[in-house]
Formats: structure tokens, C-alpha cells, sequence
């Protein structure tokens, strides 16, 4: 059961991602994130209600906050790297995103395993692989979007950190705390910058699946982790940009080369095992 849900959580993930990668493409990023996460925090609101759990103490929420924060950054890179860039590309990157906590980890003594070193060499080699310019020729060249990608990997790596340290009060406040603070912080942002955040009519179904498919996958990740072990739920997960690839592919007839299929590979392959342990 929890590997079903697993990877129907990845799935959805990739699915909102595509979505948010194709909105962006004809409004401002920060415009799709403000009413994307407005709509996510509503399906929040009714999973805390339904579960009928007590708010942990203030705290407790503080890493949530941290996580929401982030995951607005993260996103943000993620859609706009997918605008100006192959999702192809840029999708297989940002699940680097686990690489960060292992990083936190061994800050705090733990040692990756040398299964998890040869997952961190396989990510590398495969984002070498994604970010070279194929047409650059032989001037060394990042592809469109790589720079976006790392960020949102980076980001995405510090939301599961955050997201890790709040669930163990409630996982359902923690998810609540963070689509808060995102939409809160994505909204300051497009005010700072005097962006719209009413996204136009024809953009509104897209919009709301975007919210709908990321809060879906949030709470299917949350209670595979109440079930089954948390490394098969992270592996499963981490396997996101697979449903993004596939519909760059069928929607927008993406063709990548060899070697950045190879790299693509690799990348997804290497963030399964480094979240694995």
C-alpha cells in the first residue's frame, strides 16, 4: 500500500509540475505560484479540519514555516526553469533535491552510506550530462533553465529538511504551516515586484489542477510514510519528474538527445538511491 501511494504522490507531483511549467510559459511564474498555492492551502484547510488534530505548539510549526518558504523558492525556479528550458532537462535536475538532507546529516555526524556516494556520483554525472548546451559547439555552455533547476533541487532539499522536522508533531499542521507560508510569501513577493496575481480566465482550470495535484501528492507522501518503511516512500517519491518527462514528451514532442537521456536517467536514479540511504 505504501508503495502505491508513493508513487501515486510522485506522480501528481509530476503532473502539477507540468502544468506549472506550461502556465508560466504565458504568465508571470509568480502570478501561477500566488494562486496555485491559494488553491493548495484551501485543500490543506480541509485535510487539518478533517483530521480533527490539535494545533502543536507555535515551535513545533517553526521548521514548517522554513519548509513553506523554500518550497516557494523551489517551485518558482522549477516552473520558470521549465519555461525557458526543456522539462525534459530541467525536471531531472531539480530531483537532486534529496542530496541536500543527506548533506544536513553529515553535518550532524551521519555518514552517507557508500551506496548513497555512488547515488551522489550518479546525480552528478547525470546533471553534467543535462546541463551541457548541444548547441553551444565547442564553447562550454549551460542549457537553458540548468541554473533555475539547481536552485529548485537546492530548495527542494531544504523544504524535505524542514518538512522532516515538523511532521514529527502532526504531519497534517506541518503540510498546513508550509502551504501558508508559501502562498504568504509568494504573495509578498509579487507585490514587491507589482506582479498581477489574478492569473487570466483561460488559465484558471490549469491553475487550480497545479494546486490540486501538489496538495494530492503532499498528503498521499504523508500517509505512505504512516504505513510503510520512509526510505521506500523517499525513493518512490524522488521519482517525481517522470510523469513531467513523459508528458513533455506525449504534449509538446520533446526529443532529447542520447546522452541527455542517459543523464536523465542517471540524475533520477542517483536521487532514488541517495533517498533510499
Amino acid at each position: 500500500m505504501a508503495a502505491i501511494l508513493a508513487l501515486l504522490g510522485a506522480a501528481s507531483w509530476g503532473v502539477g509540475d507540468f502544468f506549472g511549467g506550461l502556465a508560466a510559459r504565458r504568465v508571470h511564474v509568480l502570478t501561477v505560484l500566488v494562486a496555485s498555492q491559494a488553491v493548495g492551502l484551501v485543500g490543506a484547510a480541509v485535510w487539518v479540519m478533517a483530521s480533527l488534530e490539535s494545533p502543536p505548539d507555535a515551535v513545533h510549526l517553526l521548521p514548517a514555516a522554513g519548509a513553506g518558504a523554500c518550497g516557494a523558492i523551489g517551485l518558482a525556479a522549477l516552473y520558470r526553469g521549465m519555461a525557458v528550458g526543456a522539462m525534459g532537462i530541467v525536471a531531472p535536475i531539480s530531483a537532486a533535491g534529496p542530496v541536500v538532507p543527506l548533506a544536513v546529516d553529515s553535518t550532524r555526524g551521519v555518514s552517507p552510506s557508500p551506496y548513497q556516494w555512488l547515488g551522489i556520483a550518479a546525480v552528478l554525472g547525470g546533471i553534467v550530462l543535462l546541463a551541457r548546451d548541444a548547441d553551444a559547439g565547442r564553447t562550454p555552455k549551460l542549457a537553458s533553465g540548468v541554473a533555475l533547476a539547481l536552485v529548485a533541487a537546492a530548495s527542494f532539499g531544504l523544504f524535505i529538511v524542514g518538512l522532516d522536522a515538523g511532521a514529527d508533531e502532526s504531519v497534517a499542521w506541518t503540510i498546513l504551516v508550509a502551504r501558508g507560508t508559501s502562498t504568504a510569501f509568494a504573495l509578498v513577493l509579487a507585490v514587491a515586484v507589482s506582479v498581477g496575481i489574478r492569473p487570466p480566465g483561460r488559465l484558471f482550470p490549469a491553475i487550480v489542477a497545479i494546486g490540486l495535484f501538489d496538495t494530492t501528492a503532499n498528503v498521499l507522501v504523508a500517509f505512505a510514510t504512516t504505513v510503510g518503511s520512509a526510505g521506500v516512500v523517499a525513493v518512490l517519491s524522488a521519482l517525481y519528474p517522470v510523469a513531467t518527462i513523459v508528458l513533455a514528451r506525449v504534449v509538446l514532442g520533446e526529443r532529447l538527445d542520447k546522452s541527455r537521456r542517459l543523464g536523465g536517467a542517471l540524475a533520477l536514479g542517483g536521487a532514488a538511491v541517495v533517498a533510499a540511504g
